[in-house]
């Protein structure tokens, strides 16, 4: 007999607390197996595949695309042991399994228990051969679902009704109600069923498309009205409603940066200092790098890996700014390693990639890092682990054409060193007016783990290392 589970949106790591539904990847009667991904998802961290812990055949989805949703909300319910197709990806999962623990540990995660892996995450899960997508016939989907057991614990938490409006799961079985409540775009949420414990049934949406025409066509009347000069209104707010705005919701990767920039601000005491310096030794001396040949010669080295090298050997001089602040405990806490992140320019927003260990790496190691790391910033594959626990950050905006900028420091990090373009400069060289490679180097420090002198003692030993390399072989 067939037993209807519910899947729920997992604890997706690092805090987070919602994602958005990016694009499905199954369909309502599709056979699923075990740990096979069902619908992308993009958090505040990163994109991610999510897989479901039950094999069978799904018969609902919540959530278009585009729809955010909150951890804990359920995002798909599928029938287990439906069909013979769906059979033998996976075994009836007892009843206590409708809600797996995201680390697969618990009631109802061991496959060999429940037929669920109970594994939320692609690459955690049991390595199960993903099952081609089959779709059941319509007669076998109702026939599977009509056979759910009504007193059974699983099936109680699909039709249990819910308030008018809630976000639980939506009281209907009837795969025929909810498509025919799709093409009229009526939100069944909202519906107050008539039937048995609040079950909506096809009456009750005949009732609201009804409900909905005749809305319409009232609002179609009024709009025929001679229309009247009126004041712009006013938002919640107090934003006017100009004719014509466009409101882009601050979610996803946009909204985390939002929320930490603001948090930054709000609670960061922080001041900048900057400098100009000669980088030309430091061009040429990569010049000459990554034109060495032979066995010993390694991968092209970057500007931006031996900017970071430098700034692992400055913070080793200077460790009150690989700092944090502990403001409940009014605290200065001095991290013991350096978490270097970088800031990326990519199509979903900005993200600050994190090469671990950076104090551990030298150039060719940290340049290495940052190039997979850019890639997966690129492609939208950056796990929240990536992107997270950063201590230091390095922000190469010059890379957009600019001389200079005041960094806005990545909360919780105490300080944040801004590289500009680097660009042929009059320059007074061993007492000459020559043209050399200049760059404009600022430092964004919280001003409660260091004062002045500090921040411009790490300034001025960056720049030292860039119109002098030499000095940084000292400590090499």
């Amino acid at each position: 007999m067939a037993q209807v589970l519910e899947f729920k949106l997992p604890d997706l790591g690092e805090g987070l607390t919602e994602a958005e539904i990016v694009r499905w990847l199954v369909e309502v009667g599709d056979v699923v197996a075990i740990d096979q991904p069902v619908v992308e998802v993009e958090t505040a961290k990163a994109m991610v595949e999510v897989p479901c812990p039950y094999g069978g055949v799904v018969t609902a989805r919540f959530g278009e695309e585009g729809t955010e949703l909150p951890v804990g909300a359920p995002l798909l319910t599928v029938a287990v042991g439906a069909s013979e197709g769906a059979s033998g990806s996976a075994a009836s999962p007892s009843p206590s399994s409708s809600s797996p623990s995201p680390s697969g540990k618990g009631p109802g995660s061991g496959a060999e228990s429940s037929g669920g892996s109970g594994n939320v995450l692609v690459g955690y899960g049991t390595g199960a051969p993903a099952a081609r997508r089959r779709r059941i016939r319509p007669d076998r989907l109702d026939r599977a679902v009509a056979e759910v057991p009504v007193v059974e614990a699983p099936v109680v938490e699909v039709l249990v009704a819910e308030t008018p409006g809630s976000d639980g799961p939506v009281p209907v079985v009837s795969p025929l109600v909810r498509r025919l409540a799709r093409q009229h775009d009526i939100d069944l949420r909202r519906l107050a069923g008539s039937g048995p414990d609040g079950l909506i049934l096809r009456a009750d949406v005949d009732r609201a498309i009804r409900t909905a025409e005749e809305t319409a066509a009232a609002t179609a009347r009024v709009a025929e009205a001679p229309v009247q000069a009126q004041v712009p209104a006013a938002a919640p707010n107090g934003v006017a409603a100009a004719a014509g705005a466009e409101r882009i919701p601050l979610r996803g990767v946009r909204g985390a940066v939002a929320d930490k920039l603001s948090r930054s601000r709000t609670e960061i005491p922080d001041a900048t200092c900057w400098v100009d310096a000669d980088a030309t030794e430091l061009m040429a001396v990569r010049a000459a790098m990554n034109a060495a040949t032979g066995p010993s010669a390694g991968p092209k080295v970057s500007v931006l890996a031996l900017l970071a090298r430098i700034c692992t050997a400055a913070l080793a001089r200077f460790p009150e700014l690989n700092a944090t602040v502990d403001t409940e405990a009014r605290e200065i806490v001095r991290l013991p390693g350096v978490h270097l992140g970088f800031a990326a320019q990519t199509e979903r927003g900005l993200v600050v990639p994190v090469v671990r260990d950076a104090h551990t790496r030298n150039a060719e190691s940290i340049g290495s890092e940052i190039a997979r790391l850019t890639e997966l910033a690129r492609t939208g594959k950056l796990s929240p682990a990536q992107l997270t626990g950063g201590t230091f950050t390095l922000n190469n905006y010059g890379v957009f054409g600019v001389d200079g900028s005041t960094p806005i420091i990545n909360h919780p990090e105490a300080a944040m060193l801004g590289v500009g373009r680097i660009m042929p400069k009059p320059w007074v060289h061993q007492g000459e007016l020559a043209v050399r490679q200049v760059v404009q180097l600022s430092l964004t420090f919280d001003h409660r783990v260091c004062d002045g002198g500090t921040a411009g003692g790490f300034l001025r030993y960056v720049a030292d290392c860039v119109e002098q390399p030499a000095v940084l072989l000292r400590t090499l």
